[in-house]
């Protein structure tokens, strides 16, 4: 099986189909179909910031169930999962987005489009192993020693928010350690989480998420190819959101 693997959407729904058709994928079916039978994977953070969360929530959803995709959460992703479970969660970066698209719904589309997400969520793996073991897909990371562990615990936090140092930047994001320059795993990680210019492969791995709702471009990663494919955002550049890499 060969695979392409999405990096973070967040509610651009438009480059998303984009991209999905440069990969070679038909959707005359309504969902993903590529001729030499290749799988999409979506690496999480599916919503909040863009415009269009719940139509790439819906999309990913009816592929997931049909069978036809793979997905792993993000931490946008569990965010969204606790607001529509109820739980209290404050809605900033990002989730207020979501949260007002939600809200302007009819009553009878709120609850199709929370239970399609709460199913997605709740039978996704919080990170795939796939092609017997060569890739690893996981949101924001994962460290040789933890892959097959049970994503419980820091195993869990590392995959959904990265390496953090439970320290935060002046606007209130973590801040994290750079994972990916200590990696010396055989597997090849794909990961998103933390915005970048341009993919960064390092040590078998490579953070996909080209801050596509920051203006800049939304990235895949081909497997076992090791290249990558990307279309240009449409919404206005942000040259604060990005990292600056090693």
């Amino acid at each position: 099986m060969k695979y392409d693997v999405i990096g973070d959407i967040h509610g651009c729904y438009d480059e998303m189909i984009a991209l999905i058709e440069k990969l070679g994928y038909s959707l005359t079916s309504g969902v993903p179909v590529h001729p030499e039978n290749r799988t999409l994977v979506f690496l999480g953070d599916l919503t909040d910031r863009g415009p269009k969360s719940l139509e790439v929530v819906e999309f990913v959803g009816r592929a997931v169930e049909e069978g036809a995709v793979r997905y792993v959460p993000g931490n946008h992703c569990n965010k969204l999962y606790r607001f529509f479970k109820g739980n209290p969660v404050k809605l900033q970066h990002g989730l207020e987005t979501t949260a007002a698209e939600y809200r302007n719904l009819p009553k009878h589309k709120q609850k199709d489009i929370r239970d399609l997400f709460m199913r997605l969520y709740e039978n996704a793996p919080l990170y795939e192993i796939l092609h017997n073991g060569e890739l690893v897909v996981a949101h924001a990371g994962i460290k040789a020693e933890d892959i097959g562990k049970k994503p419980v615990g820091k195993v869990k936090q590392f995959v959904l928010y990265g390496d953090i140092t439970g320290e935060t930047l002046p606007d209130g994001r973590p801040v994290r350690r750079d994972w990916a320059a200590h990696y010396r795993g055989e597997p090849w990680v794909v990961y998103g989480h933390t915005p970048v210019k341009n993919p960064r492969m390092i040590h078998h791995t490579i953070n996909i998420d080209t801050g596509c709702v920051f203006g800049n471009r939304l990235t895949a990663f081909r497997f076992p190819e090791l290249t990558t494919e990307s279309v240009p955002s449409s919404l206005p550049y942000d040259e604060s959101r990005f990292r600056m890499e090693p």
